[in-house]
């Protein structure tokens, strides 16, 4: 039996981690596959459903929104169109609108009774436990969303549960035995790290002269912009009564104390006179912008900038990027200044020297090694080697018995439970690898009390992403979006 799982829980454990995949997103879209045409307010129609502009961008900023959160705010334009992030939202979109294709075909609809439970439900709506309509509106304005839209999106998403309600995937006994027995097996194993950081490597002139041949296209000087600037500071001017109660008026959503309530006036004085200076310095900019775009000025200031000599910010580096020569770019507000900006020259980037990037090249051919270096001292060593013993029997939920730090433990036994070798080495990283022997194996007494509602997610999973490639075959997808 534990021999019948050890050459076959490879399968068990993909499995396993198929129920991680979000049905949603489980059947992407195949792109290049389709014909593009045009329309006015969709990006795609699907079926009987058009998918409009306005929800693509919600989805998008949704998903924008979410890798910032992620990557802790170092998140931009470049990051999301290297990740595809509008190509993410779509096929979001279409398989959404698939499922809603179907629940179409067989009636399911929502009431309008069933979207207004379903929001008093919501807990960031509620105050004291019960809905409170005033923060509900609150919140939506807070969101700029449209009280009919939100509605709309909560009617879609109960007709997409009621639909899946429909179509349960439950488990059967064996299946459930199936993943227990993957979270019962123990290894009592041998095992090793080693890294990169064991490798040494020094090259010679020669190797490395080459390699800068062969890769001397990767060495270049930076593009640099040369700039003439003007620094507009901020204005502080003197505002009657009259004019901050209108400004008041005109803009008191946007004054709110830390609880989201808005301000009143008088509260709100401080906030609403630095606002209005601010308002009338960017007004100020802008006509400065115009004096340059018709030489009626010139810049006073001079300086060369490039990505790691920019002593002003990424927006306005941007903006010079995209610039055309010797016409200002929009003001900048940098600090309580803001900054217009001209492009005088632009200078490309240039293959440096041997000498130049000599360092750099060094630095890029010792890290090119370094993993080669580390595989073959992995095949080298992996059947004879010491290492840590473990403490008794492990099985594939015992992290905490593995002295590796971080991620590094549950990586390498997710790893361990998929191979059918007695020895050998798993790859955690490019630069560390953990070599490995199992000296015994048995199956414990333990019983993984969670097999049921896995493999229940398991079966669903895999139902939810054929389900959408099914009906990416049956239903017609047309796509209207181009790009970004």
């Amino acid at each position: 039996m534990i021999s019948w799982m050890q050459k076959h829980k490879k399968w068990l454990i993909i499995t396993i981690w198929v129920s991680t995949i979000a049905f949603i997103g489980a059947g992407m879209v195949g792109w290049g596959s389709y014909n593009y045409g045009s329309s006015a307010t969709s990006v795609a129609r699907v079926g009987d459903i058009d998918i409009k502009k306005s929800d693509f961008i919600k989805e998008y900023s949704r998903l924008y929104n979410q890798y910032a959160q992620m990557f802790q705010g170092k998140f931009d334009n470049e990051k999301a169109k290297m990740f595809g992030l509008d190509k993410q939202a779509l096929a979001t979109l279409i398989n959404r609108a698939l499922i809603l294709n179907l629940a179409k075909k067989y009636d399911i609809t929502a009431t309008d009774d069933e979207v207004v439970k379903t929001i008093a439900s919501i807990p960031v709506f509620q105050n004291n436990g019960k809905f409170d309509k005033k923060t509900y509106k609150t919140f939506l304005e807070q969101q700029n969303l449209k009280p009919k839209e939100f509605e709309e999106d909560i009617k879609k998403d109960i007709i997409i549960k009621k639909l899946f309600k429909l179509l349960p995937a439950l488990s059967t006994q064996l299946e459930e035995e199936a993943v227990s027995s993957i979270f019962t097996i123990g290894d009592k194993i041998k095992y090793k790290l080693i890294s990169t950081k064991d490798i040494h490597i020094k090259p010679d002139e020669k190797k490395l002269k080459e390699f800068w041949e062969q890769n001397k296209n990767n060495y270049k000087t930076e593009t640099k912009y040369e700039i003439s600037y003007i620094i507009q500071p901020m204005l502080k001017k003197t505002f009657n009564e009259k004019e901050i109660k209108e400004f008041y008026n005109a803009n008191k959503t946007k004054f709110r104390d830390k609880n989201g309530k808005i301000l009143d006036l008088k509260s709100a004085k401080e906030q609403i006179i630095k606002a209005m200076n601010e308002k009338a310095t960017k007004k100020e900019a802008l006509k400065i912008t115009i004096k340059l775009k018709h030489n009626e000025i010139k810049p006073n200031k001079h300086t060369t900038i490039s990505e790691s000599n920019n002593p002003f910010n990424d927006e306005l580096l941007s903006k010079i990027k995209d610039a055309h020569l010797n016409k200002p770019v929009k003001p900048v507000k940098i600090g309580n200044k803001y900054i217009i900006a001209v492009l005088e020259k632009k200078t490309d980037p240039q293959i440096k020297s041997y000498e130049e990037a000599k360092a750099d090249a060094l630095r890029d051919y010792i890290n090119s090694q370094k993993p080669k270096k580390l595989l073959d001292l992995a095949n080298k060593t992996y059947k004879n080697f010491d290492g840590i013993v473990t403490d008794g029997f492990i099985t594939i939920n015992d992290k905490d018995k593995i002295n590796l730090k971080g991620f590094k433990a549950q990586k390498f036994l997710s790893e361990l439970f998929t191979q059918t070798n007695k020895n050998g080495f798993i790859q955690i990283s490019q630069n560390e690898i953990v070599l490995y022997d199992i000296l015994e194996q048995k199956l414990l007494t333990n019983e993984y009390n969670k097999s049921k509602q896995l493999a229940t997610n398991i079966k669903s999973s895999i139902f939810n992403a054929n389900l959408l490639k099914d009906l990416q075959n049956k239903i017609q997808i047309e796509i209207y979006y181009k790009g970004m």
